[in-house]
This record gives structure tokens, C-alpha cells and sequence, in this order.
């Protein structure tokens, strides 16, 4: 008997036995759908950081009071960052474009009768520049606001939305922290970021946010939450880097480690990138489970076929079959329900990856490899699975067989 009358065979036998066959399956379905959908979500879920980190502004570097092992082993910020460092990085390191310090704070807004927190971000102008923000309404705050201390706040788009509804805010006063502030700004939408919405905060100037709202923490001067800065491309990055760390080292008197870490854009989506992959991997191998458990389940229907089918066995070799005929033909049976399975379970991932990505924002992204791997896997595990009912088959005597009937 050749390989194609035996697949032919083998169909015909599954497909006897329709319902048997289906369940037999149903354990490879499981596995290469959640196989392939979590490889799917997890690369889905890098893009979607990787375009949000595009959002954050181009060739952004961010300087960070404290180093790892602080910010790791405290929940107070370390104030190791004042406003001196960002002006020196302004004027003395030649990579880097501008500088935007900011000084943040969770405060209770106050308009009428409305209230609700949220975070009150104190910058200067450079902030629009650096993070790629845009002005709908009115203006940003300026360096004038910064020299005089101005009571003037910027409303991002949901402040204004639920302080003021349908009402024009621009000229409006409203309060922070019980002071009374203008409103001379609605920003343009921006979106969440990383689960944050950007849209859900108010900018004031710097020096009104130390002098009016936190009150001076830092007797080295006005300390900062951090300090973004924009290289002036993307190839001058490393340096501007390299340059800030030297600076600061020298303008901190640091002989050890440093009290400041500063992470670029690429820095930090590597590590989102690692942590993704991490999850993705763990959920892979979760949910490859399915794969052995449908292979065993593949192994034992197997084992109830050659039972079942001892008389039939006993014919065909009575009749001149081979061990091999045997062996090849029990064993077609299990890569056919395995494949059939894997074939099906792949549509049904795919399926789930693009349904998810019509409800959520996560990106439709199949990966190939991944589905030649559980295909191939689910393959693999059909084949040793069933090598061994195959084997059993092949070694059963004719006379015994067919005594069985």
C-alpha cells in the first residue's frame, strides 16, 4: 500500500467517525488558537507601545532624579534635580536642541462648583517643543508667565471638557489648590500614553508652581520632577547622553554612583519591549499546554481505534499486509487529526487576534513564525503521540485478531 492510498484510508476511517474525530481535536484547536492569538496580542501590544512612545516627541531624552537601585528601593522621588541642571544642560552640551524642566504635582481644581484632581504639570515654554504638544485655544504659557510668576494655567482638552463643558474656558479663573489662576489655554488632544491619558492635566509656569502651589522643597533650588530634552536628531542622541551624564556628574560632585538616571526613548521601549516578550512567552508556553494534552488525547482515541478495530487488523495482515502498512496507517491517522486540528486552530487565532483588534486598540498582527511553529509543533506532537497505538496495531497476531471478531 502506497502513501497516498493510505491517507486516502485514513480520511475515510476519521470521517466514519465524525463526532470521535472533532472532540480528538478539539485539544490541537485550543492549543494553536491561544498560541498564535498571544504571540499575536503580545507583538500587538509592542507596536502599540512603540507608536506612543513616537508621540512622546522626536529624539527625546529624559533625565530623572535618583538611579535604579533608588527608585527601586524608595517611594519618595529623590529631589536631586533642580532647575540650574536643566538651564545648564541648555547652554552647555551642543547635541541637545531644548529643554523643557516640569515639576509635578496631584492638586484639586476648582471651578464654581466643580471639583476634581488630577496633575498639575509646572514648565516652560520649551514644554510644547520638546513633547511635541500643540495649542488649540489660546496661547502656552510664556517666558514672561515665568519671570513674573503669573497665575495663568493651560487646561488640557478633558480638563476643559469637564471643568467647563460647552463654555469657551479661554479668560475664565478657576483654582488650584484654593489660588485663583486664568485660563489662557486649552491644549490639543494627545491621546493616552502607556494607559495615561495626557489629555487629563493643566501646565502652569514653573516658578508659579514652586512659589504658589508645592512651595520650595530643595534648598539647592528650584528642584524638578525631570527633565525632557530633545536632541537635535536622532543621530546625536548617544551624545547628548553621554554629554548630559558628564555634566551632571560634575556639577552634582559625584564620585560614585549617580543620583540621576537618564533614559532615551529607545532605553525605554526596550524595556517595555522585554517585559512584552517576557508575558508573551510565558502565556505561549501556558497555552502550548493544550498541545500535549490534545496529543495525549490523540494518543488514547488511538488506542480505542486499534481495540475497536483488532478484527480489521487481523484481515489486512491476514491478507499480506505488513508491520509497516500497520504502523503507517495508524500512524497517518494521528498527524491528519493533529494537522486538521492545527490548521483549524489556526484560523480560529487568527480570527481572535483581528476580532480583538476591532474592539480594543491593540494593532492585528499575525506573526508567520509563529504559525508555522504551532502548526509544525501540533504536527510533531500527532506523530509521537501516535507512534505508539500505531505501534501497538502493527504488533498484534493475525489469529489472535481475528479470533477477537
Amino acid at each position: 500500500m502506497n502513501l497516498a492510498e493510505s491517507i486516502q484510508m485514513g480520511v475515510k476511517t476519521l470521517l466514519s467517525h465524525r463526532l470521535r474525530s472533532s472532540l480528538t481535536m478539539l485539544g490541537m484547536i485550543i492549543g494553536n488558537a491561544s498560541v498564535i492569538a498571544m504571540v499575536g496580542l503580545g507583538q500587538a501590544a509592542k507596536d502599540l507601545a512603540q507608536e506612543e512612545f513616537e508621540q512622546l516627541g522626536p529624539n527625546v531624552l529624559f533625565v530623572v532624579p535618583g538611579n535604579r537601585d533608588t527608585q527601586n528601593t524608595t517611594f519618595d522621588v529623590p529631589k536631586t534635580l533642580v532647575w540650574a541642571d536643566a538651564k545648564a544642560i541648555a547652554e552647555q552640551v551642543p547635541t541637545v536642541k531644548s529643554v523643557a524642566p516640569q515639576l509635578q504635582n496631584q492638586q484639586v481644581l476648582t471651578y464654581r462648583n466643580k471639583n476634581l484632581q488630577t496633575l498639575v504639570v509646572g514648565t516652560t515654554p520649551a514644554f510644547t517643543e520638546v513633547r511635541s504638544f500643540d495649542v488649540d485655544k489660546g496661547r502656552f504659557i510664556t517666558d514672561f508667565d515665568i519671570r513674573r510668576s503669573d497665575r495663568v494655567v493651560v487646561l488640557g482638552v478633558d480638563i476643559s471638557d469637564r471643568l467647563f463643558g460647552n463654555v469657551d474656558p479661554i479668560g475664565k479663573r478657576m483654582r488650584i489648590k484654593g489660588v485663583s489662576f486664568q485660563v489662557v489655554g486649552v491644549m490639543e488632544p494627545k491621546g493616552s500614553f502607556l494607559g495615561t491619558n495626557q489629555d487629563d492635566r493643566v501646565f502652569v509656569p514653573l516658578t508659579t508652581m514652586e512659589s504658589q502651589i508645592t512651595g520650595k522643597t530643595s534648598p539647592y533650588g528650584l528642584r524638578l520632577s525631570w527633565i525632557s530634552v530633545s536632541a537635535k536628531d536622532r543621530e546625536s542622541i548617544p551624545a547628548a547622553k553621554f554629554q548630559m551624564t558628564n555634566l551632571l556628574r560634575l556639577r552634582h560632585q559625584i564620585v560614585g554612583k549617580d543620583d540621576f538616571t537618564i533614559d532615551t526613548q529607545r532605553d525605554i521601549l526596550q524595556i517595555v519591549g522585554n517585559i512584552t516578550n517576557a508575558l508573551t512567552l510565558v502565556l505561549a508556553a501556558i497555552a502550548s499546554i493544550s498541545l500535549v494534552v490534545g496529543g495525549i488525547g490523540i494518543m488514547n482515541i488511538m488506542l480505542v481505534s486499534v481495540s475497536e478495530r483488532t478484527s480489521e487488523i487481523g484481515l489486512r495482515k491476514a491478507i499480506g499486509a505488513s508491520q509497516g502498512d500497520l504502523l503507517l496507517q495508524f500512524t497517518i491517522e494521528a498527524v491528519i487529526l493533529s494537522i486538521t486540528g492545527g490548521f483549524i486552530g489556526t484560523l480560529l487565532g487568527v480570527a481572535g487576534i483581528f476580532t480583538i483588534s476591532i474592539a480594543t486598540p491593540l494593532t492585528a498582527s499575525i506573526s508567520p513564525v509563529a504559525i508555522v511553529i504551532a502548526t509544525s509543533v501540533s504536527g510533531g506532537v500527532g506523530l509521537f503521540f501516535g507512534v505508539f497505538p500505531a505501534r501497538q496495531a502493527a504488533k498484534l497476531d493475525p489469529i489472535v485478531a481475528l479470533r477477537r471478531e
